[in-house]
C-alpha cells in the first residue's frame, strides 16, 4: 500500500528529527529521504513554500550518501534539520 502525502511528510520529518536528535544516521536513511522528496516533489498538491525546503533536504541527503563520515555530515547540518522540520510543519 503506497504512502499518502501526509504519511510521506510524517516519515520524512521523523527521519530528519532522528538525525537531529541522535546526530547520526545511515546511508539507507539518506536514500529513503531522497525517495520521499522525489515523490513529494512530483505531487501536484504540494504547497509551493515546501518545495525549496524539499530541494535543500534532497541536497542534504544526496551529500550524505556520498559522505566519507555521515555522522559529521549530519552534525554539521543540525540547525538546518531543525529549520526544515519546522518549515514542513508550517506548510503541511
Amino acid at each position: 500500500m503506497p504512502l499518502n502525502y501526509q504519511n510521506q511528510m510524517q516519515l520524512l520529518q521523523d527521519i530528519l528529527r532522528n538525525h537531529q536528535e541522535d546526530c547520526c544516521g545511515s546511508v539507507s536513511e539518506c536514500e529513503q529521504v531522497e525517495r520521499l522528496v522525489k515523490s513529494l516533489m512530483a505531487n501536484s498538491n504540494i504547497h509551493e513554500n515546501i518545495k525549496p525546503i524539499l530541494q535543500e533536504v534532497y541536497q542534504y541527503s544526496h551529500a550524505g550518501i556520498s559522505s566519507s563520515n555521515l555522522d559529521t555530515h549530519i552534525t554539521s547540518h543540525q540547525q538546518n534539520l531543525s529549520q526544515w522540520v519546522d518549515g514542513m510543519n508550517t506548510y503541511s
